[in-house]
């Protein structure tokens, strides 16, 4: 049994520049953290006792016999890409709602690929899980999605990644001094909008075209450097939150459905309150708002959004982990005569009941027979 625990993220500044078909052209930067809300998956390999093959349980409950019929395409896919057939069983629990903005579906891929590796006695590094995870989604599964989500997910902490031309990734954490990194937690509020949505088909309203969005894309990766000096200097942490409002606003007119009239009202209602800047984390769309508010703001925007859940959070920089390892029996021998072999269908009893009940079948009337010649002798 095998149990991985990877975070969700936070981007702060640079969301949009870390899309291949712009970094490898133009280079991106993105500013981002992850925080103390994970997604847990649980792995096994599958008793071999059953009438199916693979038990995966996510949001619904996949029994199947074909790995090519698992529905769930990141599930499906890691265990093709990493040349799994044994039976496998699979548990899949989160922090926070799927769909959010939080990174979580890059926080599943990578979390998947690292079970799934330490599941075959294989303990691999950080890196090689941020490559694998944008390789599974961004080549296997053709999703438009960035690379700063799987980026996070394996790596974990608060970092300033950059996007080179050659394809190459740069992870480089920001290491505040202690005082000034609670000042900018105690400065963030997140409140979760409840509006589902899937990143992908949100990017693809600002991916497509991106030649014509050049100038915004610009800013937002200019708008890391103001960030990162910002906090590592003595300024006021304020500007901070004045930033995240200037990214907002060029962020929106990346593509239409980025905001919407309920996400803009909600915005003005947490502005109104105290909140200085924020955003959506994700994509856009919904999913969780960002706020900057000052400590003595935050009663006042945490009332404007009463009709909001609000998640407390703080950084983490764990990354991807495994934390749980625990050896079971091997069953694979098992699993190799039963595949060579075969067997019989599992059925319910009705089924049996419905078949013609004949009491004598031909090959036992000759016994019968002799049965009632040897009473008739004695």
């Amino acid at each position: 049994m095998i149990i991985s625990r990877t975070p969700y993220r936070i981007s702060f500044f640079g969301g949009g520049t870390d899309y291949p078909d712009w970094y490898r052209e133009h280079g991106g930067k993105v500013l981002a953290t992850t925080i103390d809300k994970y997604c847990y998956l649980s792995c096994r390999y599958f008793p071999p006792f059953f009438d199916h093959k693979y038990r995966i349980v996510w949001s619904r409950v996949e029994n199947r016999k074909q790995r090519e019929d698992i529905e769930h395409p990141v599930v499906r896919e890691a265990l093709h890409f990493l040349g799994i057939d044994r039976g496998i069983e699979i548990h899949h629990v989160g922090d926070l709602p799927a769909r959010s903005g939080m990174g979580s579906s890059s926080a599943f891929t990578v979390g998947i690929l690292h079970a799934l590796h330490a599941l075959q006695g294989r303990m691999v590094g950080k890196r090689r899980l941020m490559q694998e995870g944008i390789h599974v989604e961004q080549k296997i599964l053709k999703e438009v999605v960035g690379s700063q989500d799987q980026v996070s997910a394996a790596m974990g902490g608060f970092n300033l990644i950059r996007f080179e031309r050659n394809g190459e990734i740069g992870v480089h954490p920001i290491l505040l001094p202690k005082q000034r990194q609670e000042a900018l937690e105690g400065s963030l509020m997140l409140f979760y909008t409840g509006i589902l949505r899937t990143a992908s088909t949100v990017a693809t309203a600002y991916v497509t075209g991106l030649d014509a969005k050049k100038r915004q894309l610009r800013i937002l990766k200019d708008l890391v450097d103001e960030a990162m000096e910002i906090l590592t200097s003595h300024k006021d942490l304020s500007e901070f939150g004045d930033l995240l409002h200037e990214s907002w606003q060029i962020k929106k007119s990346l593509g239409g459905g980025i905001s919407n009239v309920e996400v803009d009202d909600l915005y003005e209602k947490a502005r109104r309150a105290g909140a200085i800047g924020g955003k959506l984390t994700g994509a856009g769309g919904g999913g969780f708002l960002l706020f900057f508010v000052p400590p003595e703001r935050q009663a006042s925007v945490k009332d404007a959004l009463k009709d909001l859940v609000h998640v407390p959070f703080k950084f983490e920089s764990s990354g991807a982990q495994i934390i749980f390892h625990e050896s079971e029996e091997d069953f694979s021998e098992v699993e190799r005569l039963i595949e060579s072999q075969g067997i019989r269908d599992y059925r319910e009893l009705a089924e049996l009941e419905l078949q013609p009940f004949s009491p004598l079948q031909p090959a036992d009337k000759t016994v019968a027979e002799q049965r009632t010649v040897k009473q008739e002798i004695n």
